[in-house]
This record gives C-alpha cells, structure tokens and sequence, in this order.
C-alpha cells in the first residue's frame, strides 16, 4: 500500500502525513489507508483504460475526499474546507477550486456528463461495489463497524433506504470502462446485501 507514490505534491510531505493520519484514525474501519489506495488504484486503471482527465485535480481530491469522516452528514463538505485551507499555498486558486469541487462531489457521485474528472473520481470511489464477494462482505461489515452508535435496526434501515436509492439508479457507475467492467457485479453484490438486509427486517415474510 503505497500511498506516498500516489501524491503528486513532493513539497508538501508535511500535509501527506497529516492526510495519511486523519486515514490512520482508530474509529475508521472501511474509509481508512485501505480504502484510499483501493480509489487512487481504480483512478489508476481508469487512467490505462482511455479515460481523459487531469490526474494532478483527481488525485488530490481522491486524498482528501474522506479527509474528515465521523458519519456526520457535512463531512465532505469538511474534507473540501481542509483541501482549500491547505492547498492554497501550493496551487493556484483555480486548481484549489477544482479539487474541493470533486470532494464535494462524492458526496452525491451524480457528475454532469461533460465532468470527465467528476466521473473518473466518483466511479473510483464507488468501484468497492464490484468488489469479489470476499472484499464486499468485509466491506459491508465495516461500514456497519463505522455506525455502531445505531441500533442493529436503525442500521439495517438506513442501509437498506442507501441501497435501495443505488438500484433505482439507471447507472451506478459514469465511465464507459467502468459500465461494461463493474456495473453488474456491484448491481449483484448490492441487490445479495439488500435481501440479507430485508430478511432481518422482514423475518416472517
């Protein structure tokens, strides 16, 4: 897990490291090191795959874009706040906007068909959905880890309403790679978790 090689700012070791510990922070158990390499990876194959866009803008935003996380609902925003506080003495003003832009961004992962960065950041960060069964399931444990403060029903709740929005979706995922790639095993593994989830909450049925 090579984080390091991912970052493209060499002058700014200082913030990696504090980027890299805000990941490293004990209540994390899914948006954690794992989770960020798995998105820098995925922006990587996107990248040899065809996909166009501006790899300095994305990788950036793949870094920060769960700088903060705490299950609150504001933390993108956050995340985007941190990204324009600390890169504003290492880009300029437009880059800087751009990367809290695509931070933003995944908090809905709806990119305009023309955002050819938005869809490579947010189809990186939902690629965890066409993960082998092994990976989704330790997945899947581990956000429920991240809301412990719920009861085991107001998870299975909230998860299945998270679920259930995904496959009403005409697509989950924006690029063409990752459509043909990853679509239909991230629509199988989310539909085996929403039956799980529905059986614990239906058990008569």
């Amino acid at each position: 897990m090579d984080l390091p090689r991912h970052w493209p700012l060499p002058e700014a070791t200082d913030l990696l490291g504090e980027l890299l510990a805000a990941y490293d922070e004990p209540t994390r158990r899914y948006h954690d090191r794992r989770h960020l390499s798995e998105v820098l990876d995925r922006i990587e194959e996107l990248q040899e795959e065809g996909e166009r866009f501006d790899p300095l803008t994305v990788t950036l935003a793949a870094f920060f874009h769960d700088s903060v996380y705490d299950g609150e609902r504001d933390a993108e925003e956050r995340s985007a706040s941190w990204a324009e506080d600390a890169l504003a003495a290492h880009l300029d003003a437009d880059t800087v906007a751009e990367v809290a832009r695509l931070v933003r961004l995944t908090e809905t992962h709806d990119p305009e068909p023309d955002d050819h960065s938005g869809r490579v950041l947010s189809d990186a960060d939902l690629a965890i959905l066409a993960a082998p069964a092994e990976r989704y399931a330790e997945y899947s444990a581990t956000v429920r880890e991240e809301y412990k403060h719920l009861s085991d029903e107001e998870f299975r709740v909230g998860r299945a309403q998270v679920l259930e929005r995904l496959l009403e979706k005409e697509s989950l995922f924006s690029t063409p790679f990752a459509r043909i790639s990853w679509e239909a095993a991230a629509r199988a593994n989310i539909a085996a978790e929403l039956e799980a989830l529905n059986s614990y909450l239906s058990p008569d049925r």
